[in-house]
């Protein structure tokens, strides 16, 4: 386990690599640092501060693609890829169709070859391919800074590997849910700043009753999604993990909410960084399901089984 003064290093080691990279430099710093080595060793430790501190720096990893190959049961070097489901989805993304592999799914960036895990009807296989198999769009949307791409084509599945995807999909909402938390903790930063500088009829925004609510409600917000991530990591089932990330969703879309109010007009420009972290959330909150997706999938088994989850004791 790393814990106490080790952990403290291994932070301040990876906050300074966030701060000062992000893209392929980042994932260099970052390898360098032995962040893919503590991945296996702890790997709590090493999902909870590398991605919390994605979130809070907004800068551009491809470290969700090592996530999710470690949940598959492997490792990746640094030309590989994984192909990621399309926005909204948290299946597989490719099918099998006559002995080949329909793909449409997503990627943290552009590389020469990609994973492929593909569903048939004895579960997932996964199948490395050339990416020239395959049709590349850069997505230019609400973040385009976060450098997602589509992928789409068709692929040959001969040799594909057996894996495990959906403890794969476990421990990448786990991630997306600290990363979701460390943006939301900087735009709950960018607001406090602002309410403390802001100066109307003589004092601060911050001494009026209106704006301190929605400060004390973004951090009730964001302390239950930490909370919930707690429960999740000493649980590890699909069910805590799931709601650990519908959880940090929906606390990252209030959060987005409350502090947009707190800054008012300036918050809506561009000028200010509070946009970059709104971008994120609402782009994170999309990956391996959206928190309105997810919490209706909950809702649903536990119909189907009629038994609440186990009490996890914190």
């Amino acid at each position: 386990m790393i814990e106490g003064h080790d952990l403290e290093l291994f932070e301040r080691s990876l906050r300074a690599a966030t701060d000062q990279h992000t893209g392929d430099e980042l994932d260099a710093a970052v390898a360098e640092l032995g962040w893919i080595d503590a991945l296996g060793f702890d790997t709590r430790a090493a999902v909870s501060t590398l991605f919390g501190l994605l979130g809070e720096s907004g800068a551009r990893s491809s470290a969700l693609d090592r996530v999710v190959a470690f949940g598959l049961g492997g490792a990746l070097d640094g030309s590989t890829g994984v192909v990621l489901p399309a926005v909204g989805g948290w299946g597989s993304p490719a099918r099998i169709d006559g002995g080949r592999a329909l793909v449409h799914g997503l990627a943290t960036a552009s590389r020469p070859s990609y994973l492929v895990v593909a569903r048939d009807g004895d579960g997932c296989g996964a199948t490395l391919v050339d990416a020239s198999a395959l049709e590349c769009r850069e997505i230019h949307g609400v973040d385009p800074a976060l450098g997602l791409v589509e992928l789409r084509g068709e692929v040959p599945v001969e040799g594909s590997e057996r894996v495990d995807w959906p403890a794969a999909v476990d421990l990448a909402r786990l991630a997306l849910a600290h990363q979701l938390v460390g943006a939301s903790r900087r735009a709950l930063a960018l607001a406090r700043e602002h309410a403390l500088e802001r100066i109307q009829f003589g004092r601060p925004i911050a001494q009026f009753q209106a704006v301190r609510h929605k400060l004390a409600e973004t951090l009730l917000a964001i302390e239950a999604a930490e909370a919930t991530l707690d429960a999740a990591w000493i649980d590890r089932s699909a069910f805590t993990a799931t709601m650990a990330k519908a959880t940090a969703g929906r606390s990252a879309r209030t959060v987005a909410r409350h502090c947009q109010q707190v800054l008012a007009g300036i918050g809506f420009t561009t000028e200010h960084d509070l946009h970059r972290s709104v971008r994120r959330i609402l782009v994170l909150d999309q990956l391996f399901g959206a928190h309105a997706a997810l919490t209706r999938h909950l809702g649903e088994q536990l119909l189907a089984t009629r038994q609440l989850p186990p009490f996890v004791a914190l």
